[in-house]
């Protein structure tokens, strides 16, 4: 028996963070789906690890919860398709016999697990942890760290009234740096999400310096250095 609806809520909400929930039970489905909804998450859902896969591809989520008992999640693991993106954390829906199975597949990064039965307050509790740090896609597909806000539609980006526009590049850049909020990026890293190759330090410092102009005329500033590390998007200095 699954957890319920009725259980002690959690005192801490969600912040609009876009949810998918991958299982085949319909009643499980309506269960999660609910009471992500009641916490504060916008929801979506798949059946198959393939249509999880296609979502996931198409869509940016912030989490995906998923049953690690469903037959077709190679796709989504470990496909091109999604590799190709930020993948989303993971927090896995797992029976207790499964798990000798299930943590030699999870390797490092934003991944967890519940066992079954769950219970919902435990959901929540995992939940809210690999959502920490992660930054909410308001509704039509923007990205926003404080009065930051980058329009995928549009391809502009603004801060606070002020309107500005963005290379190509200075977009990928932006955009990488909003969907990881307070964490520092390699050079290495930017420069092969930005180009899809490695390219000379400095033409990297020179793509960063040209956004700060954009993007830091107000205070604080939210592109930062990390002496010897890489660049990251926050509130203050470390």
């Amino acid at each position: 028996m699954y957890g319920s609806i009725s259980e002690k809520p959690s005192p801490t909400r969600g912040d609009g963070q876009h949810v998918l929930v991958v299982v085949d039970d319909p009643g499980t489905a309506e269960l999660l789906t609910n009471t992500l909804k009641l916490a504060g998450y916008r929801v979506g859902t798949a059946g198959t690890g393939a249509e999880a896969a296609l979502l996931v591809a198409e869509f940016r989520f912030d989490l995906v919860v998923l049953d690690a008992t469903l037959p077709d999640l190679g796709g989504l693991m470990r496909g091109r398709r999604v590799a190709a993106l930020d993948r989303p954390p993971m927090l896995f829906l797992t029976a207790c016999e499964s798990l000798d199975c299930l943590v030699p597949e999870l390797g490092p990064g934003e991944q967890d697990y519940v066992t079954k039965p769950f219970r919902i307050a435990e959901v929540l509790a995992r939940a809210r942890v690999l959502l920490r740090g992660r930054n909410p896609v308001r509704p039509g597909g923007a990205l926003c760290y404080r009065d930051l806000v980058l329009d995928d539609a549009t391809c502009q980006a603004r801060r606070g009234d002020r309107v500005f526009d963005l290379t190509p590049a200075e977009y990928r850049l932006l955009r990488h740096l909003l969907v990881n909020p307070e964490r520092v990026l390699s050079k290495e890293q930017i420069s092969r999400h930005v180009w899809g190759e490695f390219r000379a330090r400095n033409a990297i410092e020179q793509l960063v310096s040209r956004l700060r102009r954009k993007v830091d005329q107000e205070e604080p500033a939210l592109i930062h250095t990390r002496r010897g590390f890489g660049y990251w998007l926050g509130c203050s200095s470390r």
